[in-house]
């Protein structure tokens, strides 16, 4: 079984119309994992981004927010992540991986030994493929 940690930017295309094409690739990917193969991991962390993106830049009531994440945590195949070994954070956070919350999810890959990090962020992947952990291909 293949676990895929997903960034913030991967449930964000997934529920919105921002970007179409990221769109059909998150939704792929969240198919895949009502499949015995493949499961989605996404830690604590970047719930709270994704709740704080809809709230605070799109606007959304937070009733639908709460609705939204109830129906992630619902999906087949959606685990939420809430472990983490901050040795590894500090390791990477600020010289390797500028951003505190990308070093939250490169660790959180580290932690999970043959995971891969799903995410449309240029710059993380770079970050990632620096420091070893491995990346999800669209």
């Amino acid at each position: 079984m293949r676990e895929i940690i997903i960034d913030a930017n991967v449930l964000l295309s997934f529920v919105t119309d921002r970007h179409p094409e990221q769109q059909a690739k998150a939704a792929a990917l969240f198919q895949s994992a009502g499949s015995s193969r493949t499961v989605i991991i996404c830690p604590q962390q970047v719930i709270t981004e994704f709740v704080y993106v809809l709230d605070k830049v799109y606007g959304l009531p937070k009733a639908g927010i709460r609705a939204m994440v109830a129906d992630l945590l619902a999906l087949p195949g959606f685990q939420v992540a809430h472990e983490l070994d901050f040795a590894w954070v500090l390791a990477y956070w600020p010289d390797q991986i500028a951003d505190y919350g990308d070093a939250l999810l490169a660790a959180t890959g580290k932690g999970r030994k043959g995971a891969w990090i799903a995410t449309f962020d240029k710059k993380l992947i770079n970050s990632l493929q620096k420091v070893g952990v491995h990346i999800f291909s669209w």
